[in-house]
């Protein structure tokens, strides 16, 4: 049986969603055991245990503590239809809170099995918490061995070039042009000795 329920798709379903579910499932197979075997209560606990196995499976691991809850709710929402309750809202709910006592044996195994899948899933998700490695903190020597490898690398790639700074060779070059000139060029606005002399008489 195990094996089976592991075969099946496994949703994740919130608190609200499994009781949802358990409950129109087990509305629906108490209106086909009402239909089909008139209101055996034996096929209707035999098939509320898969029901509650399902319903604990499928919730997600969040809500975990809500499938032992909503398992004998959904009971009571199907054993409405094979009650077998008089006409008129107090006749059958007395009828509903007999069944209820009478199959509180199913009403216990199903809850059983809901509590205790419930149970070894919170374990099982306990465990893989603590397995799982802590992230890395800014003191971490995780975090402090990368740290060095990057200065390493850094250094082993030398210094990088800043792009405003001249390169030496273009320098030399300039020099030695203005030496060759004789020096700085005259400015433009700069008059000539002879001209600027009025003739004598």
């Amino acid at each position: 049986m195990v094996q089976a329920l592991r075969r099946l798709p496994s949703p994740r379903l919130t608190g609200l969603g499994a009781g949802l579910f358990a409950s129109a499932a087990m509305l629906v197979i108490g209106f086909l055991d009402w239909l089909v075997l008139d209101g055996s209560p034996l096929a209707f606990g035999l098939l509320f245990l898969p029901v509650s196995a399902l319903t604990a499976l499928w919730v997600r691991p969040a809500d975990l503590v809500t499938a032992p809850i909503a398992v004998p709710i959904a009971f009571a929402v199907g054993v409405v239809p094979i009650s077998g309750g008089s006409d008129g809202f107090g006749g059958q709910a007395m009828a509903v809170i007999t069944a209820l006592a009478v199959h509180a044996g199913w009403l216990y195994g199903g809850t059983l099995v809901a509590g205790l899948i419930a149970s070894v899933r919170k374990v099982r998700d306990m465990g893989r918490r603590r397995g799982r490695p802590a992230p890395a903190g800014p003191g971490s020597p995780a975090r402090g061995e990368q740290a060095a490898r990057v200065a390493g690398a850094a250094d082993a790639a030398g210094p990088v070039p800043v792009r405003g700074a001249q390169a030496p060779g273009r320098g030399a070059a300039a020099g030695q042009v203005s030496a060759r000139g004789g020096g700085k060029a005259p400015a433009r606005g700069a008059r000539s000795p002879g001209r600027g002399r009025r003739p004598t008489p």
